[in-house]
């Protein structure tokens, strides 16, 4: 199914006072395959994009995940008057008696944002993105577009998105900025970094120790395999579900580790400690030469785990993304205690409930209402205490 949306900007036809939008057509594709070209093209280093959309991440869950959850690819390309491409959005369709647009990769991905033309982000209206949504509306059955954790920024520049009706997300995502040159104390202190050091030295009388970087298929599959091994004891020990034994999720994360990106590296990268009896940490997650942003983790459930190991991965990952040039670094969605030993400062993220029906009116009013109920909760102690006793009072 393609669906094109025209959209006129002759001006005769308007008030002089009307703003008139670069957007001068809309397709809606429900296949990746017709939008690969264009999607490859605009998460070009040179566009405006997080690694998050990357085709080959987001091709690989829908294909391992999407289709499993009955989510049908809903791709909204805009385009100039002269066909070139100035942004896709990379959405999903599910319908649970609302039909309802988010983006691609679920709870997988920790930003989501449209991919653009960099020259037309830095230059878009409101009156492009009523444009955008108006297309959207007129061209398809969508009830409501449920736009969630978008980063107000990305790499110095404003998300055009947040033009749009919004509100802050539930959820924080802990951030470090990296300063170029600064010395490697200012990120991790030296007293921290004297712990580790002293934990580590433990760690350094295993035959093999060593710290990595995955690259080969094969040490990927050896590390995925203890991944998904460990995961779930520590899973089950810390009384949480395990999201990795969702329908598809081990085959998505297995085929993203795998799939190689044409300017090299992979859609998803892993960091390990090991020894040569063992893995002892795994922390996984997206870089593009900007930032590196953690996906999952685990540590081993041997005696080693007594010496802080994922403490001892994630300040390799830091010295190592610094010394590589990046500006930033972030440990996903959520609040654990260990990322505010390295993460200070907090990503500005935003959600979008943006109604295209009657229907849609009164589902958006609900989405919001929640995550404002959401955010409420997480951002007051005393409410966030209580709602942590009744979850492990329904645990037991």
């Amino acid at each position: 199914m393609i669906m094109a949306a025209a959209i006129d900007n002759r001006t005769g036809q308007a008030p002089a006072s009307t703003p008139i939008s670069r957007i001068a057509g809309v397709d809606i594709l429900d296949d990746l395959a017709k939008a690969e070209t264009i999607w490859r093209g605009l998460e070009d280093i040179e566009q405006f994009s997080t690694p998050y959309q990357r085709f080959d991440l987001l091709s690989a869950w829908q294909r391992q995940v999407g289709v499993r959850e009955g989510h049908r690819p809903f791709i909204v390309i805009a385009r100039d008057s002269e066909r070139r491409p100035l942004l896709l959005l990379p959405l999903t369709l599910s319908e649970h008696g609302v039909r309802t647009a988010s983006f691609m990769g679920g709870k997988h991905a920790t930003f989501n944002m449209a991919l653009w033309d960099r020259e037309f982000a830095t230059a878009a209206t409101s009156a492009d993105l009523d444009a955008l949504i108006s297309a959207i509306r007129g061209r398809s059955e969508v009830d409501v577009l449920a736009l969630g954790q978008q980063p107000l920024t990305w790499r110095g520049v404003p998300n055009p998105m947040a033009l749009l009706p919004h509100q802050a997300c539930a959820n924080d995502c802990p951030l470090m900025k990296i300063v170029p040159e600064e010395l490697p104390t200012a990120r991790i202190s030296n007293s921290f970094r004297r712990r580790l050091k002293g934990k580590e030295r433990k760690l350094q009388a295993l035959a093999g120790y060593r710290s990595v970087v995955a690259t080969s298929d094969a040490d990927i599959k050896r590390l995925l395999d203890w991944f998904f091994l460990i995961k779930p004891q520590r899973m089950a020990e810390q009384k949480l579900p395990n999201v990795f034994a969702d329908p598809g999720v081990e085959e998505f994360v297995r085929d993203a580790c795998m799939a190689e990106l044409a300017g090299g590296g992979r859609a998803i990268c892993i960091h390990a400690l090991e020894c040569d009896d063992e893995v002892i940490a795994i922390f996984a997650g997206v870089n593009d030469g900007h930032r590196f942003s953690m996906m999952f983790n685990t540590y081993t459930m041997s005696a080693s785990s007594k010496y802080s190991p994922g403490l001892i991965l994630m300040r390799d990952i830091v010295d190592h993304y610094a010394a590589s040039g990046y500006r930033a670094l972030d440990l996903g969605i959520g609040s654990d205690e260990y990322k505010r030993l390295f993460c200070k400062d907090d990503e500005p993220i935003f959600d979008s409930f943006i109604p295209l029906s009657l229907r849609g009116t009164l589902a958006a009013a609900a989405m919001s209402g929640v995550n404002r109920a959401k955010h409420l909760v997480k951002h007051n102690p005393a409410l966030f205490e209580l709602a942590q006793r009744l979850r492990g009072a329904f645990q037991r």
